[in-house]
C-alpha cells in the first residue's frame, strides 16, 4: 500500500527531461500525451450512458445512506463458505479475458528493470514499494500460468528478482525500506529524486504481502524454494511483531517511531502473510473484536472502530483488502460475509445512484496523486480522502482493479456491468488504466504496478479455480 506515494513539484519536472532524473510528473505527462490516441466510448460510468444524477444529489443521497449502527452479521455466518472455489471453471479463460490479461502484462514489459528483476511502481518513474513488487511477482506468476511468457522468461525474470530481493540494503539493516530506486536499489523516499538516499522505515503491511507472495512460489515452484526462504532469512524480522500486532517505523524529523499498523481489512490479510511465516499475529487477524457495522444504502458493512479521532490513524473501508483475501487464500484472513456486504453495498449505491461503484484506494493521474476510496472511513459515508485527511470526493473513481476483481469472485449480473466498463473505457496501449471519475466523466489515466498485477492475479484466479494458495499448494497451518 504505498499510500505517501507523490511526485515531486512540477518545476523538476523539467530537470527530468535534460537531466535523466525521472519523476511522477513526468510519467503523468507521458500518460496524458499518449491517451490522447485512445477514445473513451463512454462518459458516464453507468452501462445507460446517461447523464445520471446531479453531483449534489449523490452527495445528498450518500450522506443519507449512512446510519448508525448498522446491522451486524451473526457468529455462524463469518466462517461457512469460506473458500471460494469456481465451479468448472479450471482452464475456462475466455479469448476476451486473456485479451486483458495480456493488456495487463503490458504494464510490466514496460516497466521491468532488468538489472534488478524490480519494477516501476508507477509507469515511467523508477521508483517501487513492496506491496507494488509483490505485485509483480503476482503478474509474473500469472503471466507464465496463462501462457503469456515462456517457462525460460519466468525463471529468468524470478530468479533475479528474488536474488536481489535476498541481498538489496535493508533500512538500518533490518527489513526493506518504504521506497526503492529500482535500476539503483538506493532507498529513497516517495516522489522525491530517485537519486537522493532517503531511509525512511519499513512497512509492515507491505511486507506481510510480499511474505504471502513467497510462499507461493516457494510452494509452486521447488526450485525457487530456496531463493524465496533466502529472501525471508535476509530480513530481520523480530520487530515486525510485537503482542500479536504488526508494527512499521517512520523516521520523522530525524528519529525513528515505532508505530502498530493496520486497520480491519488491511490489517488481516498482510498478516495472514506473516502467519504463513510462522510470526505471532494472532491481534492482527482477530476481526471481531474492534468491528463495528454501519449501515449504507441498507447494507451493514463492516469497519474498524479505531478511526483517526481515537487513535491516529484513518480506518478506512476499501475493495482491495477484501478481493486480494479472497482470491489469495479463499478469505481465511477475513471473513467472506464482510466482502459480500462491501460488494451489496457499493451495488446498492449503483441501485440508487445510477453510479457504478467499486471504490479502493489508488493512485490518482493529478493532485494528491493518491486517495483512499472509500466506503466508510473516520465516521464519513462514501468519502475519498487523501492519508492527511482531506477530502477529494470530486476525484472518487470506479476502480478497474476493483471492478475485475469483484467480478471473477462473484459473477454477479452487477458485477458483470463493471467489468464490461473497464473493458470498454480503461484500455491503454501499455495497460489498463487505473479508473474512472464519476464526477469529471474521464478516466483516471495513472497506469500502475498494483493495479495492473492484482487484475493478471485475479485471471489466474479465474483459470485454476481455486484460492492461489490453496492452488500453489502453500501449507495454510504454518
Amino acid at each position: 500500500m504505498n499510500s505517501d506515494f507523490e511526485p515531486p513539484p512540477r518545476r523538476l519536472s523539467i530537470l527530468a527531461t535534460v537531466g535523466g532524473i525521472v519523476t511522477a510528473m513526468v510519467a503523468i505527462a507521458g500518460l496524458n500525451s499518449l491517451s490522447k490516441h485512445f477514445a473513451v466510448t463512454s462518459t458516464v460510468p453507468n452501462p445507460d450512458k446517461s447523464q445520471g444524477m446531479k453531483d449534489a444529489n449523490i452527495t445528498s443521497l450518500d450522506q443519507k445512506s449512512m446510519v448508525l449502527a448498522g446491522e451486524g452479521i451473526k457468529s455462524e455466518a463469518l466462517t461457512t463458505a469460506k473458500i471460494p472455489y469456481i465451479a468448472n471453471g479450471v482452464g475456462k479463460l475466455t479469448p476476451q479475458e486473456m485479451e486483458i490479461a495480456r493488456q495487463a502484462w503490458s504494464y510490466f514489459e514496460n516497466n521491468w528493470n532488468d538489472q534488478t528483476g524490480l519494477v516501476n511502481s508507477v509507469d515511467g518513474f523508477t521508483s517501487v514499494t513492496m506491496w507494488d513488487q509483490a505485485a509483480a511477482i503476482a503478474a509474473l506468476v500469472s503471466a507464465r500460468e496463462l501462457n503469456i511468457i515462456s517457462i525460460k522468461e519466468f525463471e529468468s525474470k524470478m530468479s533475479q528478482m528474488l536474488k536481489t530481493l535476498a541481498s538489496m540494503p535493508l533500512y538500518k539493516g533490518e527489513l526493506p525500506n518504504k521506497v526503492y530506486n529500482p535500476k539503483t536499489l538506493l532507498p529513497i523516499n516517495y516522489g522525491s529524486l530517485v537519486d537522493k538516499k532517503a531511509e525512511i522505515g519499513w512497512s509492515a503491511l507491505d511486507l506481510g504481502r510480499i511474505a504471502l507472495w513467497l510462499k507461493i512460489v516457494g510452494a509452486k515452484y521447488p526450485n525457487m524454494r530456496s531463493p524465496t526462504e533466502a529472501v525471508w532469512k535476509h530480513w530481520q524480522v523480530k520487530r515486525l511483531t510485537k503482542n500479536g500486532q504488526m508494527y512499521g517505523t517512520a523516521v520523522v524529523n530525524g528519529k525513528e517511531q515505532y508505530n502498530q499498523e493496520g486497520r480491519l481489512g488491511y490489517e488481516n490479510y498482510a498478516a495472514y502473510g506473516f502467519k504463513l511465516w510462522g510470526l505471532d499475529v494472532k491481534q492482527a487477524l482477530d476481526y471481531k473484536s474492534k468491528a463495528a457495522f454501519v449501515s449504507l444504502y441498507g447494507q451493514g458493512v463492516p469497519y474498524d472502530q479505531r478511526d483517526a479521532k481515537n487513535s491516529g490513524a484513518n480506518n478506512y473501508v476499501l475493495s482491495e483488502p477484501y478481493i486480494l483475501d479472497g482470491i489469495e487464500t479463499g478469505f481465511q484472513a477475513l471473513p467472506k460475509a464482510y466482502a459480500d456486504r462491501i460488494l451489496a453495498a457499493q451495488e446498492a449505491r449503483y441501485q440508487k445512484t445510477n453510479i457504478l461503484t467499486a471504490v479502493t484506494e489508488d493512485n490518482l493521474d493529478r493532485a494528491p496523486y493518491f486517495v483512499y476510496s472509500s466506503l466508510f472511513v473516520n465516521g464519513e459515508p462514501w468519502a475519498t480522502i487523501a492519508d492527511t485527511g482531506q477530502k477529494y470526493n470530486n476525484l472518487r473513481f470506479l476502480s478497474a482493479k476493483a471492478a475485475v476483481g469483484w467480478h471473477i469472485l462473484y459473477k454477479t449480473p452487477y458485477t458483470d456491468k463493471l467489468f464490461n466498463f473497464v473493458q470498454t473505457n480503461l484500455k491503454s496501449e501499455k495497460g489498463w488504466y487505473n479508473g474512472f471519475y464519476e464526477s469529471l466523466k474521464e478516466p483516471n489515466k495513472a497506469l500502475t504496478a498494483n493495479n495492473n498485477g492484482v487484475i493478471l492475479e485475479t485471471l489466474l484466479y479465474q483459470q485454476v479455480g481455486k484460492p492461489l494458495t490453496v492452488w500453489s499448494g502453500v501449507e495454510m497451518g504454518r
